[in-house]
């Protein structure tokens, strides 16, 4: 059977319950509406949390996991979630060392993934300073982070206001200067300060003059720096 439900934690954990016993069960966000019979799991609070609660009992470890997995931006990451949380269900206990298993398999393939991404966005934001001092970053990453990258930045940047923007999704995470929120947004227009200007010019400046034709290494440079990612920064606009 198919079941829908939210791209929750709670909506997961309560199909995981509405699903339980059903071997063939297929979990997929709500609005992919598959042809075919499905069952449609509205997300439940009070279940969910005493599912937690025993999940937490069983692998404290797997509940960042499973955060972690339903930000994946690849297709049955719902499913990778689902399986993995009822393997440890049936075992009793984690099961994050059981490579030769596929469930596991898959859902530490896509941890890495993830994990992988937010390291490499650390270092391929890059902020605008507006007009009204406030800084701004557009990006696109491949999986569901910005609030994380939000967070780090937070700690590195907190003295400075500031904006970054999941085009992709049509989200941001706004950092205040002492409160770090979520809202929804599709497009932005910012005007760049004066001096912005004058350090982006100098910035591609200095990145031209780095270069050096004869040794571009263009595979290499590929692979450390991935074409996705390079219309939102400033070396390469």
């Amino acid at each position: 059977m198919i079941y829908l439900t939210e791209e929750t934690r709670d909506g997961v954990l309560t199909a995981l319950l509405a699903a339980w016993g059903d071997e063939e069960a297929l979990l997929l966000p709500k609005d992919e509406r598959p042809l075919g019979p499905c069952v449609e799991v509205v997300p439940d609070p009070q279940k969910a949390r005493r599912a937690l609660c025993r999940f937490q009992e069983l692998d404290g470890g797997c509940v960042r996991e499973i955060d972690r997995l339903l930000r994946c931006g690849g297709e049955g990451h719902m499913q990778t979630a689902f399986r993995y949380l009822l393997l440890i269900a049936k075992r009793g206990g984690p099961v994050r060392g059981m490579l030769s298993h596929p469930d596991v398999l898959k859902a530490e393939q896509a941890l890495r993934r993830v994990a992988h991404e937010i390291d490499r966005m650390k270092g391929f934001v890059r902020f605008r300073e507006s007009a009204s001092g406030a800084l701004y970053a557009p990006l696109s990453p491949d999986n569901d982070i910005v609030d994380i990258l939000a967070r780090h930045f937070s700690k590195r940047l907190p003295e400075y206001p500031f904006v970054l923007h999941d085009v992709k999704r049509q989200k941001a995470a706004v950092w205040d200067g002492a409160h770090l929120f979520l809202a929804p947004l599709k497009q932005a227009e910012v005007m760049l300060s004066a001096d912005e200007e004058g350090w982006q010019k100098l910035w591609k400046t200095y990145f031209s003059a780095v270069n050096i034709p004869s040794r571009e290494r263009i595979k290499q440079q590929n692979g450390y720096l991935p074409k996705r990612y390079r219309k939102f920064m400033t070396e390469f606009e």
